[in-house]
């Protein structure tokens, strides 16, 4: 059977994804995916940088405001939509483009990940039950941190159940952030990875410039109105980096301006895991847009390079 070519196009927050997955869309006659674990959630615009309806320009976008804040939305879940829509598109005879950030999002879709694995694993369950009666909390959240700290950043340590699940599925068959040997590579895709990149002075003036932007464009009305909603701060969506501190600072926890700066801190602390993640990517395409002075002169040497490989497949 031949393989459904899956042009993935991601790096790290703030790069610059946006735009130039819109115009690589238009010139692939591709639809996109959205591989953004904040993105996914309705209502949450400003805090996740959500694409506009304006920056689609058309392109027809598929996992964007897919689920209510409240939803409890999983890798194993992006995965089997994400495989419904890929199909569906590569049905319709389009390209597919998946472009996000999200590392687990990435893997479910370019490895074999068979999560029905761990859907059952009591034996495991009552371990870890057994390891946080013994070690508590603090110490669960921390060992959840080591196997996946995109994980880890989305639930909150008190929401115990969310971080007795989120190890279950990391310890459970293959990892879900293991780069091993032993992870398969994904029979039905053939993916043609891009990853974007600037000079790291650069990538993070531009970190802290779209928080800045953020607050501008009204984060904190947009965390008010979650909360008058009824989504509360132990929810997983509500633990995204930019909301957490929000809620605190509207707690009193803190102070306006340590709530930006620590919105601006861990956002750089994403980035630079992010970029860790995708190095694992052996076969990935990277470019520096610091290199590149024309826009269109990037977007073409990325195109010339997708069309090669999609010649190949």
């Amino acid at each position: 059977m031949k393989k459904i070519p899956l042009i993935i196009l991601t790096g790290p927050t703030a790069v610059g994804k946006t735009e130039l997955s819109i115009n690589l869309a238009k010139s692939l006659d591709a639809d996109i995916i959205s591989a953004d674990s904040m993105q996914i959630y309705e209502y949450m615009d400003i805090g996740s940088a959500k694409v506009t309806k304006e920056e689609m320009n058309g392109v027809t976008h598929y996992l964007i405001d897919e689920v209510k804040p409240n939803y409890a939305f999983s890798v194993s879940e992006f995965q089997s939509r994400a495989n419904k829509y890929i199909e569906k598109i590569h049905q319709e005879g389009k390209n597919v483009l998946v472009t996000g950030g999200t590392g687990l999002y990435l893997n479910s879709l370019i490895y074999n990940m068979d999560f029905a694995k761990s859907d059952a694993n009591n034996e495991l369950r009552d371990k870890l039950q057994q390891e946080l009666k013994e070690n508590g909390i603090d110490y669960m959240h921390q060992k959840l941190k080591e196997l996946d700290s995109d994980a880890a950043d989305r639930i909150h340590k008190n929401n115990t159940k969310r971080v007795i699940r989120a190890l279950e599925v990391c310890l459970s068959g293959e990892k879900m952030n293991d780069f091993s040997n032993d992870l398969r590579f994904n029979e039905k895709y053939e993916p043609i990875i891009i990853v974007l990149n600037r000079e790291r002075e650069h990538l993070y003036e531009r970190i802290n410039k779209r928080v800045d932007i953020m607050m501008d464009c009204g984060l904190i009305d947009e965390v008010k109105n979650l909360l008058s909603m009824g989504y509360t701060k132990d929810m997983i969506s509500m633990q995204g980096i930019g909301y957490k501190e929000i809620i605190k600072y509207l707690d009193g926890e803190y102070t306006l301006d340590e709530a930006v700066e620590i919105i601006k801190r861990d956002s750089r602390r994403y980035a630079k895991r992010q970029l860790t993640w995708f190095r694992r990517y052996k076969d990935a395409k990277w470019f520096n847009l610091d290199e590149y002075s024309d826009k269109k002169e990037l977007e073409k040497e990325v195109n010339n390079y997708i069309e090669k490989r999609l010649q190949l497949v």
